[in-house]
């Protein structure tokens, strides 16, 4: 299987976790997913009220400098670790 494959499958695989993550797990997790798609965070930092969305944007810019590809390895490992925890 090839690393996209695995990590359309580990994307997947999340889906099915019947509890909810840790807060810095699913930030974790969601940092990973934006840079092994996107890349680097190039956008606009979000203001201090989006709560939210400001603390996404701060966990994936710290991804910042991490290829693709060892970003995707990286949430196929984590994906897998969260959905024994959490499955």
């Amino acid at each position: 299987m090839s690393l996209d494959e695995q990590f359309n499958a580990a994307a997947e695989s999340v889906k099915t976790m019947t509890k909810r993550p840790t807060d810095e797990e699913f930030l974790e997790l969601y940092a990973l997913f934006k840079q092994a798609t996107v890349g680097d965070n190039t956008t606009s930092k979000p203001g201090l009220l989006d709560l939210k969305d400001k603390a996404k944007w701060e966990w994936w810019n710290k991804q910042k400098g991490k290829s693709q590809e060892d970003a995707k390895k990286e949430y196929i490992a984590f994906a897998a670790k969260l959905v024994a925890t959490y499955a």
